[in-house]
């Protein structure tokens, strides 16, 4: 869980921290972004700059509780830095190799061998830049990198008259600190340049007691980088996951497909010419004289488009939403491939994903009432409330209560009041009326028409084998296309958990389609074997096997919570919180493309034979 940055005792601007301005997507993703105290000036190094001493309190004793800091670097927590829109990148050195990591910021800290915390107090800060190409004595920053490492500063203690209950504060009183530092040294200045302070040989400093922050800057001149493309070595995390990888994905899930389809052509096509050739042509005297029974898929002609048995308002209701969210899946996702939704613009994806949620309840309203109105239902008022408020509203208490959860642990997932304030006028101002605006166009069109006219008694269907049963026809229907998209998956919720910057959108894209037409491709199978069965309740089943896929995002979820590092209820209750919350809007958006490719495979076959 994200915390303010200053809730930790660094040290403090002069005149205190200033919030920056925020959109309403960095709120919701608890980004707060505060003025520090580093001074940076332009293509001007500097050598262990000092900043102050702080207090971080008492260190790791036997019954005693430890302070905050040592608290947040066993926890793994990380600096997130910003120069000019531009993210830190982290730089670890050994004796070995140099290490530069493009997500996650740097670490606050490190656990010593000794199995100590030692607090990082000085960072190299590195910088390049190139002028600009439009105005003179104007530079564009291209790349800024932070190197971390603990250093015990040689200083006299400065005395504490204050009184702190936590024993975690900062003093700002440096004048009984050595200048140059002897802790800084060895160090070689000319008139134009600084050699940064390297770790080797140094003391570092223990995350208790007075600590003195210090830091070096050195500007450097990069022309290579474009400023339009210095976001490139963040997206692609400078190769670490090369594109073949998503690549393979692609192929992997491709093959799906043309597996799927294949069985298609060779099961559906062969098998339904025959059946249609068979039930339209004309029966012979033979045929007539032996009185030869019919059997197959025209048998429930009469039945095939009998509401569902099962609450036909609920479906209604849940296929509009998944109408809904699949829209906006799609349009944001689109959007992003296009290059409207980069990361380096913070807060746009989950303010397009917002924005066009709302503004899609219009379709939501108007799939809702036309396939009620199909089922012959009269609430229409209750089917197009429900619409407006039922996903919505599961959505909001959720986050209500994660809200809560963030408050009570002083975490910036927390939103304010004026937020949640404009995320109720987003609901109940515009998505809602637009529900109602899209539910009145639905309930004034037609019912959708069927080839075929319903019995006014249900025919009775046969007992089915094993293999035709929910639970099976769910695992099968879940699984292939789940495994369509199971790789992409896990970058998506690298990027959401892990903070790992997700740039591949064209990929996701294809993935996307792919997942569509897998789910498509699967519930139209079953339907057809359903049908020959002799059972009509086609409604729920084919929603349920397509939306199957989002039983097995969620144990895929449970997987890959176990590579995270949990170590508090509070982050039990968020993550699959909200993991299941995704899995719900899953299984509604696949749970309609399966239903609706049913309905359209449905009055194809139907409208192609004769019916006495």
């Amino acid at each position: 869980m994200p915390i303010d940055y200053y809730r930790l005792p660094f040290c403090i601007p002069e005149g205190g921290a200033k919030m920056d301005n925020e959109n309403l997507g960095e709120f919701l993703s608890g980004d707060r972004i505060e003025s520090s105290p580093y001074v940076l000036q332009m293509k001007n190094d500097m050598y262990c700059e000092q900043l102050c001493i702080a207090n971080l309190g008492r260190g790791e004793q036997r019954g005693v509780q430890p302070n905050k800091f040592v608290k947040a670097i066993r926890k793994n927590y990380h600096n997130n830095w910003i120069v000019d829109n531009l993210s830190s990148a982290s730089k670890a050195e050994n004796d070995k190799e140099v290490t530069t990591r493009y997500w996650q910021g740097f670490p606050v800290g490190f656990i010593g061998n000794d199995g100590q915390a030692y607090v990082n107090n000085h960072v190299n800060i590195e910088i390049m830049y190139h002028p600009s190409d439009t105005e003179t004595d104007k530079y564009r920053i291209v790349r800024f990198v932070v190197e971390p490492f603990s250093i015990k500063h040689d200083s006299e203690p400065v005395v504490d008259d204050t009184n702190d209950i936590d024993d975690t504060h900062v003093l700002t009183r440096v004048a009984k600190i050595n200048n140059p530092i002897d802790s800084c040294a060895p160090y070689a200045k000319t008139h134009t340049t600084y050699d940064m302070i390297t770790q080797s040989g140094r003391e570092p400093q223990r995350a208790s007691g007075q600590v003195l922050f210090t830091y070096d800057v050195k500007w450097e001149l990069n022309t290579e980088v474009k400023w339009a493309s210095r976001w490139d070595i963040y997206l692609n995390m400078d190769d670490a996951v090369p594109a073949k990888v998503h690549w393979l994905s692609i192929a992997n899930s491709l093959v799906i497909v043309f597996v799927l389809s294949a069985m298609i052509a060779a099961i559906l096509i062969r098998n339904l010419r025959r059946d249609i050739s068979r039930y339209n042509r004309l029966a012979t005297d033979e045929e007539k004289a032996e009185d030869l029974e019919e059997y197959g898929w025209k048998l429930v002609h009469a039945d095939v488009f009998r509401p569902p048995t099962f609450s036909p308002l609920l479906l209604a209701v849940a296929c509009g939403t998944g109408a809904q969210l699949l829209a906006m899946t799609f349009l944001t996702i689109a959007f992003s491939a296009m290059g409207f939704m980069s990361p380096a613009r913070r807060g746009h994806l989950l303010m397009a994903e917002l924005l066009l949620f709302v503004c899609m309840g219009g379709l939501a309203g108007y799939v809702t009432a036309r396939l009620y109105k199909t089922f012959k239902g009269k609430s229409w008022q209750k089917a197009t409330t429900l619409t407006a408020v039922g996903f919505p509203g599961i959505c909001f208490g959720v986050f209500i209560i994660m809200n809560v959860i963030a408050l009570a642990k002083q975490s910036t997932d927390a939103v304010p009041f004026v937020t949640m304030l404009i995320l109720v006028v987003l609901w109940f101002g515009i998505s809602t009326p637009l529900v109602f605006f899209g539910a009145y166009f639905g309930y004034k069109h037609e019912a959708i028409e069927f080839p075929v006219n319903t019995s006014s008694i249900p025919r009775q269907i046969p007992d089915q084998p094993w293999f035709m049963g929910i639970p099976f026809t769910m695992a099968i229907g879940g699984i292939l296309p789940f495994g369509s998209c199971f790789v992409e998956l896990y970058y998506i919720l690298a990027s959401v958990w892990m903070d790992y910057y997700y740039y591949v959108f064209g990929f996701l894209f294809l993935v996307f389609l792919i997942l569509i037409i897998t789910c498509a491709e699967i519930t139209l199978l079953f339907t057809y074997f359903q049908l020959c069965s002799e059972d009509y309740h086609w409604w729920w089943r084919s929603f349920a096997n397509a939306g199957s896929t989002s039983a097995y995002v969620f144990l895929y979820s449970i997987f890959y919570f176990q590579q995270l590092e949990a170590n508090l209820l509070a982050t039990y209750v968020l993550y699959f919180g909200y993991m299941a919350l995704s899995c719900l809007g899953l299984f509604c958006m696949m749970g309609f493309v399966g239903m609706s490719t049913s309905l359209w495979f449905n009055k194809v076959i139907f409208s192609s034979i004769k019916i006495d």
